[in-house]
């Protein structure tokens, strides 16, 4: 199996995701998954498609993450890595699908307006 490289986004993070066959390693920015998201919840999101299809301990994963915050950025990986996943077997597509980790998430911040203190947040009103 060759290198797949893919990318997911969420919010204002980016992923760069590099999968070969392997020992189950992630690697993210040159650190160790627990490193880097020291947060076993934000770590779960992370494995997700990998637990989903049982193949945690088959693919070495190493991800480059810009951008956003640390939710943001764990969301930005899953979504890359359940990518990956279909690239390698695209018959896994189905089930990733299904569980909603094959969807790209829209939402972004809404940008601040001129005139006010926030997108839609006005300054308070004065009758006198």
């Amino acid at each position: 199996m060759e290198l797949i490289n893919t990318i997911g986004r969420r919010k204002a993070a980016v992923a760069r995701v590099f999968v070969n066959e392997g020992k189950g390693q992630i690697t993210v920015n040159k650190k160790e998954l627990s490193e880097y998201f020291p947060l076993f919840q934000l770590q779960h999101i992370v494995k997700q498609p990998l637990t989903v299809l049982e193949v945690i301990d088959k693919y070495d994963i190493r991800a480059n993450l810009d951008g956003g915050g640390t939710r943001g950025q764990a969301e930005a990986l899953r979504l890359a890595i359940a990518r990956a996943l279909v690239e390698i077997d695209p018959e896994c597509k189905k089930v990733l699908r299904a569980n909603g980790f094959l969807t790209r998430d829209p939402r972004v911040v809404e940008r601040k307006k001129p005139g006010r203190p926030g997108a839609r947040r006005r300054f308070q009103f004065s009758k006198r």
